[in-house]
């Protein structure tokens, strides 16, 4: 019994199909990734951490900047987005008092604020609060929150009198009670 071996060519084809994909797979399994420092793998859990960011905001464009970065730095994590604006009352004023001007100001950029982050399909919640400090305010209610990050923008033009950060930008970096990122517009 003399048999010939017969060759189609979908058996050769298929073959090398998977010839060529068990190849592949050993290939991958064996190349590992090189490692990261642990300073490196540290950073990035950091930042895989986010999931509650507050973004202060007066509705002005350098702020709205604030807001579309919160959205940036959230895209692709189930992160949830606070935009806040705090009404600073003066001391002469007690804080229940009725303004409002300043109350239609508040819910219009908040409003403004909640469309952007809408956009980037991210959730949103918009929270209004009265205060004598807005830096202060800003750090309680990331306490309150239990935010993991604080983004803000500086104004773009400081008078000459100004420090390098606002008095709002500063109580915020020293009594923050999470990260904090501010940006400062060109």
């Amino acid at each position: 019994m003399n048999e010939t071996l017969q060759c189609s060519p979908l058996g050769i084809a298929l073959a090398i199909l998977f010839s060529g994909s068990m190849a592949t797979l050993f290939w991958w399994m064996l190349h590992v990734p090189p490692a990261l420092s642990p300073q490196a793998a540290k950073a990035r859990q950091s930042i895989k951490a986010w999931r509650r960011i507050l973004v202060p905001t007066v509705g002005e464009v350098y702020s709205d900047r604030a807001v579309e970065m919160a959205c940036r730095l959230g895209h692709g994590q189930e992160v949830t987005i606070f935009v806040a604006y705090i009404d600073e009352i003066p001391r002469t004023l007690a804080l229940a008092t009725h303004l409002a001007e300043i109350e239609q100001r508040a819910a219009d950029v908040l409003a403004q604020a909640s469309e952007i982050v809408k956009r980037s399909g991210l959730p949103v919640e918009s929270v209004a609060r009265r205060g004598r400090e807005a830096g202060v305010e800003i750090c309680a209610l990331a306490r309150r929150l239990d935010v993991d990050l604080i983004v803000m923008s500086m104004r773009p033009r400081l008078g000459a009198t100004e420090r390098l950060f606002g008095r709002t930008s500063n109580v915020v970096l020293r009594r923050a009670p999470c990260e904090v990122l501010i940006d400062r517009p060109a």
